[in-house]
């Protein structure tokens, strides 16, 4: 099984994971306090794409570290992505 090993890798993964946890409770607070769709939906989309590539970071980690063979990967990113 491969894990994030590099503590560089690891640090700036939980980081990112920090901020869209901060952007999902921005998310919370404005439909909290009734903010308008539009403003709900992109900031929804922001948190995407910040989760989004965390996902991609993971991969890279995957890739960099050479546990898995390519086609792996590319049935691991068919499944995920």
């Amino acid at each position: 099984m491969t894990t994030v090993h590099d503590p560089k890798r690891k640090r700036a993964l939980v980081l990112r994971l920090k901020r869209v946890e901060g952007q999902l409770r921005g998310v919370q607070n404005l439909i909290e306090t009734g903010a308008d769709c539009e403003k709900v939906a992109q900031q929804l989309t922001a948190a995407r794409k910040a989760l989004d590539k965390s996902f991609y970071a993971m991969v890279g980690c995957i890739i960099a570290q050479g546990d898995l063979p390519p086609d792996d990967i590319a049935d691991m990113l068919a499944r995920f992505s």
